[in-house]
Protein backbone atom coordinates (compact mmCIF):
# COMPACT_ATOMS: atom_id res chain seq x y z
CA UNK A 1 0.00 0.00 0.00
CA UNK A 2 0.71 3.43 -0.55
CA UNK A 3 2.16 5.95 2.23
CA UNK A 4 -0.88 8.08 1.89
CA UNK A 5 -3.17 4.87 2.33
CA UNK A 6 -1.02 3.62 5.29
CA UNK A 7 -1.14 7.22 6.86
CA UNK A 8 -4.92 7.70 6.48
CA UNK A 9 -5.50 3.85 7.92
CA UNK A 10 -3.32 4.64 11.01
CA UNK A 11 -5.81 7.90 11.38
CA UNK A 12 -8.65 6.13 10.89
CA UNK A 13 -7.96 3.65 13.24
CA UNK A 14 -6.96 6.21 15.59
CA UNK A 15 -10.79 7.87 15.42
CA UNK A 16 -12.46 4.44 16.04
CA UNK A 17 -10.50 3.74 19.38
CA UNK A 18 -11.58 7.32 20.54
CA UNK A 19 -8.31 9.25 19.93
CA UNK A 20 -9.48 13.14 19.23
CA UNK A 21 -6.62 14.02 17.48
CA UNK A 22 -3.44 11.90 16.08
CA UNK A 23 -0.54 13.45 14.42
CA UNK A 24 2.70 12.05 12.83
CA UNK A 25 6.40 12.92 12.92
CA UNK A 26 8.97 11.38 11.43
CA UNK A 27 11.31 9.58 14.09
CA UNK A 28 14.56 11.12 14.48
CA UNK A 29 16.55 13.39 17.04
CA UNK A 30 14.99 16.00 18.83
CA UNK A 31 17.99 18.72 18.18
CA UNK A 32 16.22 21.61 19.92
CA UNK A 33 14.91 19.99 22.54
CA UNK A 34 17.98 18.54 23.53
CA UNK A 35 19.67 21.96 24.49
CA UNK A 36 16.10 23.03 26.14
CA UNK A 37 16.60 20.05 28.66
CA UNK A 38 19.88 20.20 29.35
CA UNK A 39 19.65 23.58 30.57
CA UNK A 40 16.36 23.01 32.45
CA UNK A 41 17.92 20.05 34.19
CA UNK A 42 21.40 22.11 34.95
CA UNK A 43 18.65 24.86 36.98
CA UNK A 44 17.75 21.91 39.20
CA UNK A 45 14.01 22.35 38.31
CA UNK A 46 13.78 18.64 37.97
CA UNK A 47 13.60 18.68 41.71
CA UNK A 48 13.38 15.36 43.40
CA UNK A 49 12.71 13.58 40.04
CA UNK A 50 15.98 12.03 39.42
CA UNK A 51 14.59 9.63 36.94
CA UNK A 52 14.30 12.69 34.54
CA UNK A 53 18.23 12.99 34.44
CA UNK A 54 18.26 9.27 32.92
CA UNK A 55 18.64 8.12 29.78
CA UNK A 56 19.07 11.72 28.36
CA UNK A 57 19.50 10.25 24.82
CA UNK A 58 16.55 8.02 25.06
CA UNK A 59 14.68 10.75 25.73
CA UNK A 60 15.70 12.69 22.45
CA UNK A 61 15.80 9.99 19.85
CA UNK A 62 12.89 7.19 19.92
CA UNK A 63 15.36 4.98 17.63
CA UNK A 64 16.97 4.26 20.67
CA UNK A 65 13.97 3.05 21.74
CA UNK A 66 12.84 1.33 18.67
CA UNK A 67 15.55 0.18 16.62
CA UNK A 68 14.74 0.84 13.12
CA UNK A 69 12.20 3.63 13.98
CA UNK A 70 10.60 5.52 10.93
CA UNK A 71 7.59 7.59 12.80
CA UNK A 72 6.11 8.50 15.94
CA UNK A 73 2.55 8.65 16.05
CA UNK A 74 1.09 11.32 18.75
CA UNK A 75 -2.64 11.28 19.94
CA UNK A 76 -4.77 12.76 22.27
CA UNK A 77 -7.30 11.37 24.71
CA UNK A 78 -9.68 13.84 26.48
CA UNK A 79 -9.97 13.73 30.17
CA UNK A 80 -12.07 16.42 30.80
CA UNK A 81 -14.48 15.48 33.66
CA UNK A 82 -18.45 15.41 33.54
CA UNK A 83 -18.23 16.08 37.05
CA UNK A 84 -17.27 19.39 38.86
CA UNK A 85 -16.67 18.57 42.89
CA UNK A 86 -17.80 20.66 45.37
CA UNK A 87 -16.23 24.31 45.76
CA UNK A 88 -15.49 23.64 49.69
CA UNK A 89 -13.37 20.76 49.73
CA UNK A 90 -10.19 19.02 48.84
CA UNK A 91 -9.19 18.84 45.11
CA UNK A 92 -7.16 16.09 43.31
CA UNK A 93 -6.67 17.03 39.82
CA UNK A 94 -9.30 16.08 36.49
CA UNK A 95 -7.06 13.63 35.46
CA UNK A 96 -7.04 11.44 38.50
CA UNK A 97 -10.57 11.23 38.80
CA UNK A 98 -11.14 8.45 37.36
CA UNK A 99 -9.36 4.67 36.88
CA UNK A 100 -5.80 5.07 35.86
CA UNK A 101 -5.00 6.31 32.64
CA UNK A 102 -1.89 4.50 31.92
CA UNK A 103 -4.16 1.28 31.76
CA UNK A 104 -6.99 2.19 30.13
CA UNK A 105 -5.23 4.07 27.30
CA UNK A 106 -2.30 1.01 27.39
CA UNK A 107 -4.90 -1.05 26.20
CA UNK A 108 -6.38 1.10 23.99
CA UNK A 109 -2.14 1.64 22.33
CA UNK A 110 -2.21 -2.44 22.06
CA UNK A 111 -5.76 -2.46 20.55
CA UNK A 112 -4.37 0.28 18.19
CA UNK A 113 -1.06 -2.10 16.78
CA UNK A 114 -3.29 -5.21 16.58
CA UNK A 115 -5.29 -3.00 14.23
CA UNK A 116 -2.35 -1.76 12.22
CA UNK A 117 -0.99 -5.24 12.03
CA UNK A 118 -4.29 -6.32 10.47
CA UNK A 119 -5.25 -4.01 7.89
CA UNK A 120 -1.10 -3.32 6.97
CA UNK A 121 1.13 -6.08 7.52
CA UNK A 122 3.77 -6.53 10.23
CA UNK A 123 4.89 -3.80 12.10
CA UNK A 124 7.87 -3.66 14.90
CA UNK A 125 7.11 -1.19 17.50
CA UNK A 126 5.97 0.13 21.02
CA UNK A 127 3.22 1.57 22.61
CA UNK A 128 3.85 4.71 25.20
CA UNK A 129 1.62 6.54 27.62
CA UNK A 130 3.70 8.53 29.93
CA UNK A 131 6.05 5.69 30.37
CA UNK A 132 9.56 5.52 29.53
CA UNK A 133 11.72 8.37 28.34
CA UNK A 134 9.63 9.58 25.70
CA UNK A 135 9.30 13.41 25.23
CA UNK A 136 5.87 13.28 24.13
CA UNK A 137 5.13 17.17 24.41
CA UNK A 138 7.71 17.71 21.60
CA UNK A 139 6.40 14.80 19.34
CA UNK A 140 3.13 15.71 20.30
CA UNK A 141 4.17 19.62 18.91
CA UNK A 142 5.94 18.27 16.12
CA UNK A 143 3.16 16.26 14.61
CA UNK A 144 0.94 19.35 14.54
CA UNK A 145 -1.05 18.44 17.63
CA UNK A 146 -1.11 21.92 19.22
CA UNK A 147 1.79 23.98 20.43
CA UNK A 148 3.89 24.05 24.44
CA UNK A 149 2.24 26.90 25.69
CA UNK A 150 3.96 29.10 28.74
CA UNK A 151 2.99 26.82 31.57
CA UNK A 152 4.93 23.81 29.46
CA UNK A 153 1.62 21.78 28.50
CA UNK A 154 0.24 21.29 25.05
CA UNK A 155 -2.39 23.34 24.03
CA UNK A 156 -4.57 22.13 21.12
CA UNK A 157 -6.99 25.48 19.57
CA UNK A 158 -10.09 22.71 20.09
CA UNK A 159 -9.73 20.97 23.06
CA UNK A 160 -7.44 23.25 25.78
CA UNK A 161 -5.00 21.02 27.41
CA UNK A 162 -7.08 18.50 29.51
CA UNK A 163 -6.00 16.04 27.70
CA UNK A 164 -3.69 12.32 27.80
CA UNK A 165 -0.72 12.19 25.26
CA UNK A 166 0.68 9.18 24.36
CA UNK A 167 2.28 7.70 21.30
CA UNK A 168 3.44 5.01 18.70
CA UNK A 169 6.78 4.32 17.82
CA UNK A 170 7.15 2.14 14.71
CA UNK A 171 9.01 1.30 12.01
CA UNK A 172 6.30 1.91 9.44
CA UNK A 173 7.03 4.82 7.39
CA UNK A 174 4.24 7.40 7.26
CA UNK A 175 3.32 11.31 5.83
CA UNK A 176 4.61 13.60 8.53
CA UNK A 177 2.42 16.14 9.67
CA UNK A 178 3.95 20.02 10.59
CA UNK A 179 3.98 21.87 13.74
CA UNK A 180 1.39 24.63 14.58
CA UNK A 181 2.33 27.63 15.58
CA UNK A 182 2.10 29.05 18.84
CA UNK A 183 -1.01 30.57 19.99
CA UNK A 184 -0.21 32.07 23.54
CA UNK A 185 0.30 35.68 22.37
CA UNK A 186 0.61 38.05 25.23
CA UNK A 187 -1.33 36.00 27.53
CA UNK A 188 -0.12 35.04 31.01
CA UNK A 189 -2.84 33.75 32.45
CA UNK A 190 -0.83 30.93 33.66
CA UNK A 191 2.14 32.73 35.16
CA UNK A 192 0.15 35.22 37.09
CA UNK A 193 -2.42 32.52 38.73
CA UNK A 194 0.58 30.21 40.09
CA UNK A 195 0.50 30.62 43.30
CA UNK A 196 3.56 29.21 44.42
CA UNK A 197 5.37 30.90 40.71
CA UNK A 198 6.24 27.89 40.06
CA UNK A 199 6.46 29.45 35.95
CA UNK A 200 9.37 31.96 36.56
CA UNK A 201 8.87 33.03 32.70
CA UNK A 202 7.04 31.56 29.94
CA UNK A 203 7.51 28.07 28.92
CA UNK A 204 9.48 27.57 31.58
CA UNK A 205 8.18 25.16 34.71
CA UNK A 206 10.67 25.39 38.00
CA UNK A 207 9.32 21.80 38.79
CA UNK A 208 10.23 22.08 42.19
CA UNK A 209 7.83 24.77 42.83
CA UNK A 210 4.88 23.28 41.39
CA UNK A 211 1.72 21.70 43.38
CA UNK A 212 1.47 18.67 41.20
CA UNK A 213 5.37 17.97 41.90
CA UNK A 214 4.95 19.08 45.71
CA UNK A 215 1.96 16.96 46.66
CA UNK A 216 2.77 13.82 44.33
CA UNK A 217 6.18 13.19 43.65
CA UNK A 218 8.07 15.00 46.72
CA UNK A 219 8.63 12.07 49.10
CA UNK A 220 9.94 14.38 52.18
CA UNK A 221 7.97 17.55 54.16
CA UNK A 222 6.67 20.10 51.80
CA UNK A 223 8.33 23.10 52.70
CA UNK A 224 6.97 25.65 54.65
CA UNK A 225 7.63 28.32 52.36
CA UNK A 226 4.49 26.90 50.63
CA UNK A 227 2.27 27.10 53.80
CA UNK A 228 -0.94 28.85 52.51
CA UNK A 229 -0.59 28.69 48.88
CA UNK A 230 -1.58 24.94 48.10
CA UNK A 231 -5.59 26.20 47.80
CA UNK A 232 -6.60 22.74 48.87
CA UNK A 233 -5.38 20.79 46.20
CA UNK A 234 -3.90 17.26 47.70
CA UNK A 235 -2.85 15.56 44.47
CA UNK A 236 -2.14 17.59 41.49
CA UNK A 237 -3.14 21.01 40.89
CA UNK A 238 -5.16 22.25 37.60
CA UNK A 239 -4.91 26.06 38.21
CA UNK A 240 -2.60 27.16 35.46
CA UNK A 241 -5.00 25.18 33.28
CA UNK A 242 -7.94 26.64 34.45
CA UNK A 243 -6.99 29.86 34.04
CA UNK A 244 -6.15 29.17 30.42
CA UNK A 245 -8.37 30.83 27.73
CA UNK A 246 -8.02 27.95 25.66
CA UNK A 247 -9.96 25.66 27.92
CA UNK A 248 -13.01 27.57 27.47
CA UNK A 249 -13.31 25.13 24.31
CA UNK A 250 -13.00 21.71 26.48
CA UNK A 251 -15.71 19.68 26.55
CA UNK A 252 -16.78 16.42 28.46
CA UNK A 253 -15.12 13.16 27.67
CA UNK A 254 -16.77 9.97 27.19
CA UNK A 255 -14.99 7.44 28.54
CA UNK A 256 -16.61 5.62 31.47
CA UNK A 257 -13.54 4.26 32.66
CA UNK A 258 -12.81 8.01 33.87
CA UNK A 259 -15.72 8.39 36.01
CA UNK A 260 -15.38 9.55 39.37
CA UNK A 261 -14.83 6.58 41.50
CA UNK A 262 -16.36 7.12 44.74
CA UNK A 263 -15.22 10.27 46.73
CA UNK A 264 -17.22 13.07 44.56
CA UNK A 265 -19.39 13.40 47.55
CA UNK A 266 -16.71 13.91 49.83
CA UNK A 267 -16.87 16.83 52.36
CA UNK A 268 -13.64 18.21 53.92
CA UNK A 269 -14.62 16.31 57.00
CA UNK A 270 -14.19 12.80 54.86
CA UNK A 271 -11.19 13.41 53.41
CA UNK A 272 -9.65 14.50 57.15
CA UNK A 273 -10.97 11.31 59.05
CA UNK A 274 -10.27 8.71 56.00
CA UNK A 275 -8.73 5.58 56.99
CA UNK A 276 -6.74 3.68 55.13
CA UNK A 277 -9.37 1.22 54.45
CA UNK A 278 -11.50 3.73 52.92
CA UNK A 279 -8.22 5.39 50.64
CA UNK A 280 -7.64 1.33 49.65
CA UNK A 281 -11.13 1.02 48.57
CA UNK A 282 -12.02 4.36 46.58
CA UNK A 283 -8.64 4.70 45.27
CA UNK A 284 -8.27 1.27 44.78
CA UNK A 285 -7.85 1.49 40.61
CA UNK A 286 -6.71 5.40 40.80
CA UNK A 287 -3.19 7.22 39.82
CA UNK A 288 -3.72 9.16 43.02
CA UNK A 289 -2.55 5.65 44.60
CA UNK A 290 1.01 6.84 43.59
CA UNK A 291 0.95 8.94 46.47
CA UNK A 292 0.05 6.52 49.20
CA UNK A 293 -2.10 6.83 52.16
CA UNK A 294 0.74 8.59 54.11
CA UNK A 295 1.41 10.87 51.11
CA UNK A 296 -2.59 11.79 51.10
CA UNK A 297 -2.42 12.47 54.64
CA UNK A 298 0.10 14.56 54.41
CA UNK A 299 -1.12 16.74 51.83
CA UNK A 300 -4.81 17.38 53.37
CA UNK A 301 -2.55 18.52 57.04
CA UNK A 302 -0.59 21.07 55.17
CA UNK A 303 -3.40 22.54 53.44
CA UNK A 304 -5.67 21.91 56.54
Amino acid sequence: MSLSENTRIVKSIAGELGFSFCGISKAGLLTEEANQLEEWLARGYQGKMGYLENHFDKRLDPTKLVPGAKSVVSLIYNYFPTHHPEEDTYKIARYAQGQDYHFVIKDKLKTFMHRIEEEIGSVEGRVFVDSAPVHERAWAKKGGLGWIGKNSLLLNREMGSFFFLAELIIDLELEADGPMKDYCGTCTACQDACPTDAIPEPYVVDGSRCISYLTIELKDEIPQEFQGKMQDWVFGCDICQEVCPWNRFARPHKEPAFEPQGWEEFTRQDWEEMTEEVFRKVFKKSAVKRTKFAGLKRNIRFNH
